[in-house]
């Protein structure tokens, strides 16, 4: 069996959420925003499976009802790598996994590829993205997460904060953290076994947990700059730009 059919994107799913109430259930074009992002993992070229993952019986039925395939998981989950770890332990057919956030719409399958071609052809533990951050409000903003990689691309620490800390202005330059994660499936089991880490708790950033047990994190840079929907401006910018 080759590495694409050991492979599988896993959404997972929530349906509360803080800021934008059940915003994986809105609507854009007559699709929820969960259906949006399960028809752009489908389009992946490296892996033949995506299956979203929820502890909602409304995401659930609606899931089923664009013909996705759906699996209920725990409503305990702390993290969205340790609800797609249930899943993924369900499938002993799979040997990489890739997190694909389910409020991220405008990812695309090319992006989705670029995570999946280093998690399989490397040594890396974990594979992620960024892209490079030329708006100043963003650098600024706590909702979007910085990343610092070494010379060989392997991150160094995420943060909310704007890392590196400008003391020579001159040289900083920012990466925005793109929010998905290709597993080797032997590190997300390893991974979700560690407890929280006091960083990623204070942070509220995943990734973390991995960084502080010792764990690689490779990156690689794409140029897209996707708009999550994490607030009602979120929302409306992109209804507004898929009505064009």
């Amino acid at each position: 069996m080759d590495k694409i059919n050991k492979t599988a994107i896993i959404i997972p799913a929530r349906l509360n959420s803080t800021r934008l109430k059940n915003k994986l259930l809105l609507e854009v074009n007559s699709k929820p925003i969960i259906q949006w992002v399960y028809e752009s993992a489908k389009k992946s070229k490296l892996s033949k499976r995506v299956i979203i993952a929820t502890d909602s019986e409304e995401i659930y039925g609606k899931a089923q009802n664009f013909g996705a395939e759906v699996e209920m998981t725990s409503a305990e989950h702390k993290s969205g790598s340790d609800r797609i770890a249930e899943v993924a332990k369900r499938h002993p057919e799979f040997e990489y996994i890739l997190n694909m956030q389910g409020d991220e719409p405008q990812i695309t399958p090319d992006v989705i590829d670029l995570a999946l071609e280093l998690i399989q052809n490397t040594s890396c533990d974990i594979s992620t993205l960024v892209r490079e951050i030329k708006d100043t409000g963003q650098i600024q903003s706590p909702n979007c997460v910085k990343c610092v990689f070494d010379k060989n691309f392997n991150a160094l620490y995420f943060s909310r904060y704007p890392v590196p800390y400008p003391r020579n202005n001159e040289f900083a330059k920012y990466y925005a953290h793109i929010g998905m994660y290709g597993y080797k499936k032997e590190s997300l089991l390893k991974m979700t076994s560690y407890p929280q880490a006091d960083i990623e708790k204070t942070e509220s950033l995943e990734q973390l947990r991995a960084l502080y047990n010792g764990m690689n994190i490779k990156v690689a840079i794409t140029d897209l700059n996707p708009t999550g929907i994490d607030t009602i401006e979120d929302y409306n910018k992109f209804k507004s730009l898929m009505q064009k």
